[in-house]
């Protein structure tokens, strides 16, 4: 099996949903606990925004509160992969899958650069995902540089 499918899966298999000081993002989860606050309810809202995928599927359709059409900042990046850094390993060790379009769509990245910024990050992976444990800044500050070092997709690196 292929070193980088079996890190993927060893991230699916270890990785809990770490959630960001802002909440749980958009998604189902996000809206039935909207307004609430405390651990309980934030963890509560990942894990449905988690458990049922509907969080990466409102970033590609637009839906469940999910808005996409502003310039991704470093803090929205960071809010995204605290909840879906496993689906986007295991995507990014393949080259494509829902949770990499998610992404390439939460970056706004044109669809003639897509294949690029797929390719760019299944040769990087390792590099991405350097250890099972990375850190979600380890993974931030890694695909900033990947996208920075090419010229098509210098463009679409998040402000802070």
């Amino acid at each position: 099996m292929d070193k980088k499918i079996i890190m993927a899966v060893g991230l699916l298999l270890i990785s809990g949903s770490v959630m960001a000081d802002s909440g749980p993002g958009c998604g189902w989860g996000a809206m039935v606990f909207e307004g609430k606050d405390g651990t309980v309810s934030h963890v509560l809202a990942a894990t449905t925004n988690g458990t049922f995928g509907n969080q990466t599927f409102g970033m590609t359709s637009g839906t469940a509160g999910c808005n996409t059409s502003t310039k991704i900042s470093t803090a929205a990046l960071n809010q995204f992969l605290d909840s879906n850094i496993d689906k986007v390993a295991f995507d990014m060790s393949r080259g494509s899958g829902e949770a990499l379009e998610s992404l390439a769509n939460l970056l706004d990245i044109a669809a003639e650069d897509k294949t690029t910024f797929f390719n760019a990050t299944k040769a990087n992976f390792d590099r991405i995902f350097s250890k099972v444990d990375v850190t979600r800044e380890a993974v931030v500050n890694s695909l900033i540089a990947v996208m920075q070092e090419d010229a098509n997709l210098a463009k679409y690196v998040p402000v802070s």
